[in-house]
Protein backbone atom coordinates (compact mmCIF):
# COMPACT_ATOMS: atom_id res chain seq x y z
CA UNK A 1 0.00 0.00 0.00
CA UNK A 2 1.43 3.72 -1.03
CA UNK A 3 1.77 5.69 2.12
CA UNK A 4 2.14 8.53 0.08
CA UNK A 5 -0.89 8.96 -1.27
CA UNK A 6 -2.65 12.47 -0.62
CA UNK A 7 -5.77 11.49 -0.67
CA UNK A 8 -7.29 8.42 1.86
CA UNK A 9 -11.78 7.02 0.96
CA UNK A 10 -11.24 4.33 3.49
CA UNK A 11 -15.10 3.08 2.68
CA UNK A 12 -14.11 2.93 -1.13
CA UNK A 13 -10.93 1.20 -0.48
CA UNK A 14 -12.87 -1.61 1.91
CA UNK A 15 -15.20 -2.07 -1.19
CA UNK A 16 -12.16 -2.74 -3.86
CA UNK A 17 -10.47 -5.00 -1.18
CA UNK A 18 -14.06 -7.13 -1.35
CA UNK A 19 -14.03 -6.76 -5.32
CA UNK A 20 -10.94 -7.92 -5.47
CA UNK A 21 -10.86 -10.91 -2.91
CA UNK A 22 -13.58 -12.39 -4.65
CA UNK A 23 -12.27 -11.86 -7.79
CA UNK A 24 -9.81 -14.15 -7.10
CA UNK A 25 -11.55 -16.85 -5.63
CA UNK A 26 -13.11 -19.87 -7.77
CA UNK A 27 -15.37 -20.88 -4.62
CA UNK A 28 -18.40 -18.71 -2.46
CA UNK A 29 -16.88 -16.77 0.04
CA UNK A 30 -18.87 -16.42 3.51
CA UNK A 31 -19.37 -13.18 5.56
CA UNK A 32 -16.95 -14.70 8.66
CA UNK A 33 -14.65 -15.90 5.08
CA UNK A 34 -14.46 -12.19 4.28
CA UNK A 35 -13.77 -10.69 7.03
CA UNK A 36 -11.14 -12.85 8.22
CA UNK A 37 -9.32 -12.78 5.01
CA UNK A 38 -9.45 -9.41 4.89
CA UNK A 39 -8.49 -8.97 8.35
CA UNK A 40 -11.67 -7.01 9.15
CA UNK A 41 -14.53 -6.56 11.52
CA UNK A 42 -18.07 -7.77 10.02
CA UNK A 43 -18.99 -3.82 10.86
CA UNK A 44 -16.76 -2.42 8.89
CA UNK A 45 -17.45 -4.91 5.90
CA UNK A 46 -21.01 -5.84 6.16
CA UNK A 47 -22.63 -2.08 4.74
CA UNK A 48 -20.11 -2.31 2.33
CA UNK A 49 -21.03 -6.02 1.16
CA UNK A 50 -25.01 -4.87 1.14
CA UNK A 51 -24.16 -1.82 -1.24
CA UNK A 52 -22.09 -3.91 -3.05
CA UNK A 53 -24.89 -6.67 -3.46
CA UNK A 54 -28.04 -3.67 -4.13
CA UNK A 55 -25.80 -2.14 -6.69
CA UNK A 56 -25.49 -5.79 -8.73
CA UNK A 57 -21.16 -6.04 -7.90
CA UNK A 58 -21.93 -9.26 -6.06
CA UNK A 59 -24.91 -11.67 -4.90
CA UNK A 60 -25.20 -14.02 -2.26
CA UNK A 61 -25.88 -17.95 -2.86
CA UNK A 62 -26.67 -20.43 -0.13
CA UNK A 63 -22.62 -21.23 -0.14
CA UNK A 64 -21.73 -17.24 0.20
CA UNK A 65 -20.88 -14.62 -1.42
CA UNK A 66 -19.75 -14.08 -5.18
CA UNK A 67 -18.59 -11.66 -7.82
CA UNK A 68 -21.22 -11.13 -10.77
CA UNK A 69 -20.33 -10.15 -14.00
CA UNK A 70 -21.39 -6.94 -13.62
CA UNK A 71 -17.95 -5.02 -13.79
CA UNK A 72 -16.83 -7.29 -16.48
CA UNK A 73 -19.29 -6.14 -18.90
CA UNK A 74 -18.60 -2.34 -17.76
CA UNK A 75 -15.07 -2.98 -19.00
CA UNK A 76 -16.35 -4.43 -22.12
CA UNK A 77 -17.89 -0.52 -22.92
CA UNK A 78 -14.70 0.52 -23.06
CA UNK A 79 -13.91 2.66 -26.07
CA UNK A 80 -11.18 0.57 -27.08
CA UNK A 81 -12.66 -2.64 -26.01
CA UNK A 82 -16.04 -2.24 -27.86
CA UNK A 83 -14.16 -0.74 -30.84
CA UNK A 84 -12.21 -4.43 -30.98
CA UNK A 85 -15.47 -6.21 -30.23
CA UNK A 86 -17.34 -4.44 -33.28
CA UNK A 87 -14.19 -5.24 -35.27
CA UNK A 88 -13.85 -9.24 -34.31
CA UNK A 89 -17.12 -10.19 -34.38
CA UNK A 90 -18.20 -10.35 -37.74
CA UNK A 91 -14.59 -11.65 -38.97
CA UNK A 92 -14.65 -14.64 -35.86
CA UNK A 93 -18.28 -15.81 -37.81
CA UNK A 94 -16.67 -15.56 -40.61
CA UNK A 95 -13.64 -17.67 -39.22
CA UNK A 96 -15.78 -20.38 -37.30
CA UNK A 97 -17.73 -20.67 -40.81
CA UNK A 98 -14.77 -21.27 -43.03
CA UNK A 99 -12.84 -23.77 -40.86
CA UNK A 100 -15.68 -25.25 -38.79
CA UNK A 101 -14.03 -24.85 -35.60
CA UNK A 102 -15.13 -22.15 -32.64
CA UNK A 103 -12.81 -19.29 -31.56
CA UNK A 104 -12.66 -16.80 -29.07
CA UNK A 105 -11.51 -13.57 -28.22
CA UNK A 106 -9.18 -13.04 -25.28
CA UNK A 107 -7.23 -9.52 -23.46
CA UNK A 108 -4.94 -9.10 -21.36
CA UNK A 109 -6.19 -8.46 -17.51
CA UNK A 110 -3.74 -7.57 -15.17
CA UNK A 111 -1.49 -10.57 -14.85
CA UNK A 112 -4.08 -12.70 -16.34
CA UNK A 113 -6.36 -13.17 -19.94
CA UNK A 114 -9.42 -12.64 -19.96
CA UNK A 115 -12.14 -14.04 -22.80
CA UNK A 116 -14.60 -11.35 -24.20
CA UNK A 117 -16.18 -12.77 -26.91
CA UNK A 118 -16.30 -16.70 -28.41
CA UNK A 119 -18.00 -17.75 -31.61
CA UNK A 120 -19.32 -21.02 -32.37
CA UNK A 121 -18.81 -23.19 -34.84
CA UNK A 122 -22.26 -25.29 -37.12
CA UNK A 123 -20.40 -28.90 -36.59
CA UNK A 124 -21.43 -31.90 -34.68
CA UNK A 125 -18.67 -32.15 -32.10
CA UNK A 126 -16.92 -29.16 -30.88
CA UNK A 127 -15.48 -27.25 -28.12
CA UNK A 128 -15.58 -23.71 -26.56
CA UNK A 129 -14.41 -21.72 -24.20
CA UNK A 130 -16.80 -20.06 -21.84
CA UNK A 131 -16.88 -15.47 -22.23
CA UNK A 132 -14.86 -13.91 -18.85
CA UNK A 133 -12.98 -17.57 -18.39
CA UNK A 134 -9.72 -16.24 -16.69
CA UNK A 135 -6.33 -17.69 -16.33
CA UNK A 136 -2.88 -16.71 -15.57
CA UNK A 137 -0.66 -15.24 -18.68
CA UNK A 138 1.62 -18.04 -18.33
CA UNK A 139 -0.77 -20.82 -17.82
CA UNK A 140 -2.59 -20.50 -21.67
CA UNK A 141 -1.05 -20.19 -24.65
CA UNK A 142 -3.10 -16.97 -25.44
CA UNK A 143 -2.28 -15.44 -22.47
CA UNK A 144 1.40 -16.44 -23.02
CA UNK A 145 1.12 -14.96 -27.08
CA UNK A 146 -0.08 -12.03 -25.02
CA UNK A 147 2.57 -11.99 -22.99
CA UNK A 148 5.45 -12.70 -25.82
CA UNK A 149 4.14 -9.61 -27.70
CA UNK A 150 4.59 -7.13 -25.43
CA UNK A 151 7.69 -4.88 -24.83
CA UNK A 152 9.89 -6.06 -22.23
CA UNK A 153 8.66 -3.36 -19.50
CA UNK A 154 5.12 -4.52 -19.78
CA UNK A 155 6.45 -7.84 -19.37
CA UNK A 156 8.48 -6.98 -16.05
CA UNK A 157 4.95 -4.82 -15.28
CA UNK A 158 2.70 -8.22 -15.91
CA UNK A 159 5.84 -10.22 -14.13
CA UNK A 160 5.19 -8.39 -10.70
CA UNK A 161 1.55 -9.20 -11.23
CA UNK A 162 1.52 -12.85 -10.76
CA UNK A 163 0.50 -14.54 -8.15
CA UNK A 164 2.23 -16.29 -6.84
CA UNK A 165 5.33 -14.72 -7.76
CA UNK A 166 7.30 -17.33 -10.37
CA UNK A 167 10.54 -18.59 -9.36
CA UNK A 168 13.46 -17.78 -11.04
CA UNK A 169 13.33 -21.38 -13.42
CA UNK A 170 9.87 -20.74 -14.03
CA UNK A 171 10.41 -17.36 -15.48
CA UNK A 172 13.05 -18.18 -17.43
CA UNK A 173 10.92 -21.15 -19.14
CA UNK A 174 8.59 -18.07 -19.61
CA UNK A 175 10.10 -15.99 -21.07
CA UNK A 176 12.43 -18.67 -23.21
CA UNK A 177 8.45 -20.11 -24.40
CA UNK A 178 7.35 -16.03 -25.10
CA UNK A 179 10.64 -15.62 -27.02
CA UNK A 180 9.94 -18.51 -28.89
CA UNK A 181 6.35 -17.76 -29.81
CA UNK A 182 7.43 -14.07 -30.46
CA UNK A 183 9.58 -15.24 -33.47
CA UNK A 184 6.91 -17.45 -35.45
CA UNK A 185 4.46 -14.63 -34.43
CA UNK A 186 1.54 -17.43 -33.40
CA UNK A 187 1.25 -19.97 -30.64
CA UNK A 188 0.45 -23.65 -31.30
CA UNK A 189 0.17 -26.26 -28.04
CA UNK A 190 -1.51 -29.35 -27.92
CA UNK A 191 -3.79 -29.75 -24.89
CA UNK A 192 -2.62 -31.50 -22.13
CA UNK A 193 -5.89 -31.70 -21.01
CA UNK A 194 -8.27 -33.14 -24.46
CA UNK A 195 -6.49 -35.78 -26.38
CA UNK A 196 -7.33 -34.70 -29.92
CA UNK A 197 -6.94 -30.71 -29.18
CA UNK A 198 -4.75 -28.19 -30.53
CA UNK A 199 -4.98 -24.86 -29.39
CA UNK A 200 -3.93 -21.88 -32.40
CA UNK A 201 -3.26 -18.68 -31.35
CA UNK A 202 -2.85 -15.30 -33.31
CA UNK A 203 -1.83 -12.00 -32.13
CA UNK A 204 -4.33 -8.43 -32.52
CA UNK A 205 -1.37 -5.81 -32.90
CA UNK A 206 -1.79 -2.18 -31.33
CA UNK A 207 1.23 -0.77 -32.30
CA UNK A 208 4.34 -3.17 -31.18
CA UNK A 209 2.10 -5.32 -28.83
CA UNK A 210 -0.81 -6.98 -29.15
CA UNK A 211 -4.08 -5.38 -27.51
CA UNK A 212 -5.59 -9.02 -27.96
CA UNK A 213 -5.52 -12.71 -28.70
CA UNK A 214 -7.44 -14.65 -31.54
CA UNK A 215 -7.68 -18.27 -30.64
CA UNK A 216 -8.85 -21.91 -32.62
CA UNK A 217 -9.37 -25.05 -30.20
CA UNK A 218 -9.22 -26.89 -33.02
CA UNK A 219 -10.76 -30.39 -32.43
CA UNK A 220 -9.21 -32.61 -35.13
CA UNK A 221 -12.02 -35.80 -34.65
CA UNK A 222 -15.06 -32.86 -36.00
CA UNK A 223 -16.43 -32.67 -39.33
CA UNK A 224 -14.45 -29.64 -40.16
CA UNK A 225 -13.87 -28.87 -43.36
CA UNK A 226 -9.93 -27.90 -43.50
CA UNK A 227 -6.86 -29.59 -41.83
CA UNK A 228 -5.27 -27.84 -38.66
CA UNK A 229 -2.43 -26.03 -41.06
CA UNK A 230 -5.35 -24.28 -43.15
CA UNK A 231 -7.22 -23.32 -39.75
CA UNK A 232 -4.11 -21.83 -38.72
CA UNK A 233 -3.68 -19.86 -41.87
CA UNK A 234 -7.12 -18.66 -41.78
CA UNK A 235 -6.84 -17.91 -38.34
CA UNK A 236 -3.37 -15.65 -39.11
CA UNK A 237 -5.12 -14.21 -41.83
CA UNK A 238 -8.44 -12.70 -39.56
CA UNK A 239 -6.35 -11.81 -37.06
CA UNK A 240 -4.07 -9.44 -39.41
CA UNK A 241 -7.32 -8.50 -40.85
CA UNK A 242 -8.92 -6.94 -37.28
CA UNK A 243 -5.29 -5.58 -36.75
CA UNK A 244 -5.94 -3.54 -40.28
CA UNK A 245 -9.04 -2.38 -39.24
CA UNK A 246 -8.64 -1.12 -36.11
CA UNK A 247 -5.41 0.83 -37.45
CA UNK A 248 -8.30 2.12 -40.22
CA UNK A 249 -10.26 3.26 -37.35
CA UNK A 250 -7.15 4.40 -35.28
CA UNK A 251 -6.47 6.80 -38.63
CA UNK A 252 -10.03 7.98 -39.24
CA UNK A 253 -10.24 9.50 -35.18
Amino acid sequence: MDDKRLYRAPALEKGLDILELLAAEEHPLTMSGIVNRLGRSTGELFRMIQVLEHRGYVSQGPDGYVMTSRLFHLGLKRPPVRSLMEQSLPEMRLLADTIGQSCYLSVPSGAASSVIARMEACTAVGFSVRVGYRRPLYDTPSGVLLYAMQPEQTRREWEGLFDPPLSEEARARLVAQADAVREQGFARVDSPDLVGMVELAAPIMRGDQAMAVLAVPFIRITDAPVDEAAALNHLRATADRITNQLIGNDARI
